[in-house]
C-alpha cells in the first residue's frame, strides 16, 4: 500500500507490526519509550484512544515534516475494570479467571499525527470465552507467559483458539489493531503538501 508520506509505528508491539505489514503498508518502526498513566478522570470506554493520544502528543518532536506517526494502546474491559498486562504468573491466572465464562470488551485506541494534523479513533470488539478449568488457565500462562498481553491473552494463541466461543467486532481489533479502520483513516489522513 503506498501513501503520499512515510508512515512510522510507535509501537513495541510484534504484533501491529506484523498486521501491517501483512495489510501490504511500507512503514518504519520508531520505539517511543512512554510510559502508560491510567486515569481516575477518564472513562474505561475511553481510555485506550485517551493513552494513544498521549503517546503521539509523547512523539511530537520526533515526527518529521514528512512523516505520519501511528500510535495504539489495547485495553481489555471486564464489568467496568481495566485489566493491564499481568506482571506475574498469579495475577494472569487471576485476570483469565475472570473473563471465564463471560463476555467482555476489547477497545484499541489509534492516533494518526503529523506536525500539523491529528486524528484519533478507536474500535470495540466482544469477545466471549467458555468456562475455563483452572488447569486450562495455568497451562497457558506456564506455555506463553502473556505478560505483555493486556487481559493476559493473545486471542491468537493456544487459549483462544480452545477457549473463545464468540466475537463480535474485528478479530484484529483483539490482536492489537483495527487494521480496516487504520486503512480508512491513512487514505483520508491530509498530506502535508495537499491542504
Amino acid at each position: 500500500m503506498s501513501l503520499n508520506f512515510h508512515l512510522v509505528l510507535a509501537s513495541e508491539s510484534p504484533r501491529r507490526r506484523q498486521l501491517l505489514s501483512e495489510a501490504g503498508f511500507q512503514f518504519s518502526v520508531r520505539k517511543s519509550g512512554y510510559e502508560e498513566v491510567f486515569s481516575n478522570e477518564i472513562a474505561v470506554e475511553k481510555m485506550a484512544a485517551h493513552l494513544s493520544e498521549q503517546k503521539a502528543e509523547f512523539m511530537y518532536d520526533r515526527i518529521g515534516v514528512d512523516e505520519v506517526i501511528l500510535t495504539a494502546d489495547t485495553v481489555v474491559i471486564n464489568n467496568q475494570i481495566i485489566l493491564g498486562k499481568p506482571t506475574n504468573p498469579e495475577e494472569a491466572v487471576t485476570m483469565i479467571a475472570s473473563l471465564s465464562g463471560k463476555t467482555h470488551q476489547v477497545i484499541t485506541g489509534c492516533t494518526l499525527r503529523s506536525t500539523k494534523y491529528k486524528t484519533t479513533f478507536d474500535d470495540l470488539t466482544e469477545v466471549t470465552f467458555r468456562e475455563l478449568t483452572s488447569k486450562e488457565i495455568r497451562h497457558y500462562v506456564e506455555l506463553f507467559k502473556p505478560y505483555d498481553k493486556a487481559g493476559a491473552y493473545g486471542i491468537q494463541e493456544w487459549l483462544g483458539m480452545i477457549g473463545i466461543t464468540a466475537i463480535k467486532g474485528s478479530y484484529f481489533n483483539v490482536v492489537g489493531l483495527p487494521v480496516h479502520k487504520v486503512y480508512s483513516e491513512l487514505l483520508r489522513f491530509p498530506h502535508e503538501d495537499t491542504v
